[in-house]
């Protein structure tokens, strides 16, 4: 399936003749398709896009003829486990939950993701270039998330940034979890009383953190509370997994009460109470879509959910949940909302630019616009397609994935391999 190459260099190149789908502008304001078009890339960002080919491109550039083929942004998965629940690891590669305290604001996705995991590969495959990686929904807390890129040999160097959002989960997973110990949480109730202790506790600890410092004595730091007083503060997205309306009326509830930003993740039910999230500002996350329905919060799951959201006015994103539906397929979770009824331009969007706008990270990702991260993919046609195939996928302006038509087989570039990522 795969076959590992050698570490291209960094090095300047274009693509041209290229149909260009830039999604949006350096101003972050939709932007119109071109028909036959050429990118430059310089110094690992991208410099230019433009109708045609300009007379001026670099000497020494490589020259990369895309004729009857589709360039676009990366895609970004906004909510998956890539590397903490590793494909065909079973348990020993299953790091998702730490279900042993249901307050996990101290844990960290960072310190458990394998950037071995088969599934970086397949996100190649499927033109995923970054990825925010969640802990689980095991805990009414799960702990801080990671956007990284998907491709590399150790997590710090793929970190886009740790200081985006914490995830949390309301409904059925973490009562079933701790209810099955003959612990609180055993009920929706007792998931949101833990949660309201924790902010309160985390009021608390900012105060006194507060004094402390302007008293200039010494204070006790805890993680849990650290990681809170961010969310309080506005420096970190409150990621909400629900799925029932009354779920997702309770996160809406929450945030209002204590005043942090609130992202809603999968909103399955979404599609019941679409004006209500509109009206309060929120966006989703929405998905996975393909899903059987497993368990009861699934059972009004549906594929149109994503058009009559964002028909309401709501801001989506599309999500595998990878590895519950595999990463590669996240392209056809939008192929399958545009045919319930999602405008296809948005449906680019919720891959591209909107979760890029979620997080606040449109000035580098999300885009094919100047200035912009060289993340980039070149498709046999148009991504929306089922028979069209991410040809050469491009990460931080290197060619790390290319698929052989002849052969059925994709060349990936072997982060572990004998050339260092770090050599010119």
């Amino acid at each position: 399936m795969y076959r590992s190459v050698p570490v291209p260099a960094a090095a300047d190149f274009a693509i041209t003749n290229a149909r260009i789908v830039p999604v949006a502008d350096a101003d972050g304001q939709r932007a119109e398709t071109i028909e036959s078009g050429t990118i430059l890339v310089t110094d690992g960002t991208i410099s230019t896009v433009a109708d045609g080919q300009p007379d001026d491109l670099p000497e020494g550039a490589e020259i990369i003829d895309a004729a009857g083929r589709w360039v676009l942004p990366g895609f970004i998965e906004s909510h998956g486990h890539l590397g903490v629940h590793e494909d065909g690891e079973g348990w020993s590669g299953d790091d998702t939950n730490e279900m042993t305290n249901p307050i996990g604001a101290g844990l960290r996705a960072l310190d458990a993701i394998d950037p071995g995991d088969i599934g970086f590969k397949d996100a190649l495959r499927g033109g995923v270039t970054s990825a925010l990686i969640k802990p689980g929904s095991g805990n009414p807390i799960g702990g801080r998330t990671a956007f990284v890129k998907t491709w590399g040999r150790i997590v710090d160097e793929m970190l886009v940034t740790q200081d985006l959002s914490v995830k949390s989960a309301l409904g059925e997973n973490p009562k079933r979890v701790y209810g099955d110990k003959g612990a609180i949480p055993s009920t929706r109730m007792g998931t949101v009383k833990l949660i309201r202790d924790a902010f309160v506790e985390a009021q608390n600890y900012r105060a006194k953190r507060g004094h402390a410092e302007a008293e200039g004595t010494p204070f006790e730091r805890n993680l849990v509370f650290e990681t809170l007083a961010d969310v309080l503060d506005g420096k970190l997205v409150w990621d909400q997994h629900c799925h029932r309306a009354d779920d997702i009326a309770t996160a809406i509830r929450l945030a209002e009460e204590f005043g942090y930003r609130l992202v809603i993740n999968h909103g399955t039910e979404g599609h019941k109470i679409a004006d209500f999230i509109a009206a309060k500002g929120i966006d989703v996350i929405l998905g996975p879509l393909m899903t059987t329905r497993s368990k009861v919060e699934l059972r009004d799951r549906t594929l149109a959910t994503a058009a009559a959201l964002a028909d309401a006015g709501v801001r989506i994103a599309l999500t595998t949940d990878h590895p519950v539906i595999p990463i590669n397929f996240l392209v056809h979770e939008a192929s399958l909302a545009v045919k319930e009824g999602l405008d296809p331009v948005v449906a680019i969007e919720s891959l591209t630019i909107n979760p890029a706008k979620i997080f606040g990270l449109d000035d580098r990702l999300g885009s094919l616009a100047r200035g912009r991260d060289a993340d980039l993919v070149i498709w046999s046609g148009d991504p929306l397609d089922l028979d069209s195939r991410a040809e050469q996928v491009f990460v931080s302006c290197r060619k790390v994935y290319e698929f052989d038509a002849e052969t059925g087989t994709a060349a990936v570039a072997d982060p572990f391999g004998p050339t260092l990522i770090s050599e010119p």
